[in-house]
């Protein structure tokens, strides 16, 4: 069971040990001992209050129906968040791979949703408690994820910079159009990307193009059967699906909102590895997601022997009889992002796109795509 996909067929469950205070009936003593009793009693359903998992349920649909049914509608960075915070409180050291017939605690969640001042400091909490054992020995994407969702919520720069990011931001818009990202979202998806990026070194807009090509411009429910979500991450052993926790259910991938998959992309970076140094450039991460082996190629001009059928934008001269080369990548990646993006328009955003796009073609190839 993962984290994160949604949940049927679950139901909450009180485990109170004893009868209720209302069907007890204790002596009376002068000594106040019953009442004493009775007062345990009664906050015992929110102390001991339990949930048995069954087939289908995972941590954050559990958050997501709890909240709901307190008429509270939280938002997917949220509800991974308490997520994290319920497996933390549970001692789960793997959120993605939670049995059916695990018994959680589900009290602290509950009083949290009851309190909207204790919910308020705990979704505003920044930092992860760095002492915690769970956390640490989380796998990879959820580690990352825990350390990382409660940051990059800036005061400043509310919107995309246009101007910085043209790409990202004009996919971003169009995410949000095509219902990819909840507009109430966009702002979390966009501080992410950016850090991501600054932390692997790659452009912003070239992740936006990436993820034009692989999921029609961030479509978490983007699948050919085999490969799912944002980046498309694979089925089988050692491809991306289990690298980044989801090798036994890699489809569960497609429950995850944008923003979570976030994380996941993360993770699948650091362990596909990209070049430490100097900035990645665009066919360098395009092949980290297509064909990590075909990096050995450096060569631009070069066939890449990638197997299976691709969009036929990625061969040269758009002829799927052709090689791929990492020259081919360049400009199927680059054309494509212009005919999704519609970029042939007149506003503002798409004249710097276009703009971006010519200056990317006519750069030196020496310059900007020396390994």
């Amino acid at each position: 069971m993962k984290i994160d996909n949604p949940i049927q067929n679950t139901s909450f469950t009180p485990s109170v040990q004893g009868t209720s205070v209302e069907n007890t009936q204790a002596p009376i003593s002068s000594g106040g001992t019953p009442f004493a009793h009775m007062l345990e009693q009664a906050k015992a359903p929110e102390t001991l209050a339990t949930r048995v998992t069954k087939s289908g349920d995972t941590l954050i649909g559990i958050v997501r129906e709890e909240a709901k049914s307190k008429g509270i509608t939280l938002t997917g960075p949220q509800e991974y968040r308490l997520a994290l915070s319920l497996a933390s409180q549970n001692g789960i050291a793997n959120p993605n791979q939670i049995n059916t017939g695990v018994s959680l605690q589900m009290g602290k969640l509950s009083a949290m949703l009851n309190d909207p001042s204790k919910l308020n400091t705990a979704l505003a909490q920044s930092t992860p408690n760095k002492s915690n054992p769970t956390a640490n020995s989380m796998p990879a994407a959820q580690a990352l994820a825990h350390k990382e969702i409660p940051a990059q919520r800036p005061p400043l720069n509310r919107t995309p910079a246009v101007s910085q990011h043209p790409v990202l931001a004009q996919t971003l818009d169009r995410a949000v159009a095509r219902g990819f990202i909840p507009g109430n979202e966009k702002q979390d998806v966009f501080n992410k990307i950016l850090q991501v990026a600054n932390k692997h070194k790659f452009s912003p807009d070239d992740f936006a193009r990436l993820t034009l090509m692989e999921s029609d411009g961030m479509n978490p429910q983007a699948t050919n059967q085999r490969c799912h979500g944002i980046i498309q991450f694979c089925d089988g052993p050692a491809r991306g699906a289990a690298g980044v926790g989801f090798g036994e259910k890699p489809k569960a991938i497609l429950g995850l909102s944008v923003y979570q998959q976030l994380h996941l992309v993360d993770a699948y970076f650091e362990n596909v590895g990209l070049p430490k140094s100097g900035s990645v450039p665009l066919d360098e991460l395009y092949l980290a997601v297509l064909q990590p082996a075909a990096r050995n190629e450096t060569r631009l001009e070069a066939p890449l022997g990638i197997p299976g059928k691709q969009a036929l934008k990625l061969y040269e001269g758009n002829d799927a009889q052709s090689p791929i080369t990492r020259n081919s990548l360049i400009q199927g990646l680059m054309q494509n992002a212009v005919d999704r993006l519609n970029t042939h328009n007149n506003s503002p955003r798409n004249r710097i796109q276009s703009q971006k796009t010519a200056e990317y073609e006519v750069n030196d190839p020496s310059r900007v795509w020396k390994r």
